[in-house]
C-alpha cells in the first residue's frame, strides 16, 4: 500500500487527534499515535500513565494493540505526535513492538514545530530481534 500525500495527513491528523485523548497527569507529556495496517484500517492510541510508573504504555503501543485485538498483524506505518517543538521518536519497547508487526515500515514523528522525522523502523532498530531470529531455530 502506497502511503500518500493524503493518506499521510490522515495518519499525522488521527494522531494529533488521539494525543486530545491522553492520560498523562505525571509526565504532562500528552502523546498521540496513529497506525495503519495492511488492510488500510487506521488505528490509534494514545498514552496511558498510572500511578505505579512501571505499568504506564506508551501511544504507539495501544495503537498497535488496538490494531491486533481487531485481527490486523501487518503494519504498513506508524504516526507519532508530541506537543513539542521538535519531533520525538518512540521509545525503544514501542520500537520492538514495531518490529514484531512491521520491521521496515517507515515511522513519521511529527510535533507542532516545523521539524519532523521520517525514517524506517529498521533504521531505528538495527540489528532488532523478532520472529525471524526465533524461526532459525536452536
Amino acid at each position: 500500500m502506497k502511503i500518500t500525500p493524503a493518506l499521510q495527513r490522515r495518519l499525522e491528523k488521527a494522531a494529533r487527534d488521539a494525543a486530545k485523548n491522553s492520560y498523562s497527569p505525571y509526565s504532562q507529556f500528552p502523546v498521540g499515535a496513529s497506525v495503519l495496517t495492511e488492510s488500510g484500517k487506521v488505528f490509534t492510541g494514545t498514552n496511558v500513565e498510572n500511578a505505579s510508573y512501571g505499568l504506564c504504555n506508551c501511544a504507539e503501543r495501544t495503537a498497535i494493540f488496538s490494531a491486533v485485538a481487531a485481527g490486523q498483524r501487518v503494519l504498513k506505518c506508524v504516526v507519532v505526535y508530541t506537543p513539542t517543538l521538535r519531533p520525538t521518536s518512540p521509545c525503544g519497547a514501542c520500537r520492538q513492538v514495531i518490529n514484531e508487526f512491521g520491521p521496515k515500515i517507515p515511522v513519521i514523528a511529527i510535533c507542532d514545530g516545523e521539524e519532523r522525522l521520517e525514517t524506517t523502523l529498521d533504521m531505528l532498530l538495527p540489528g532488532a530481534f523478532g520472529p525471524h531470529n526465533l524461526e532459525e531455530g536452536f
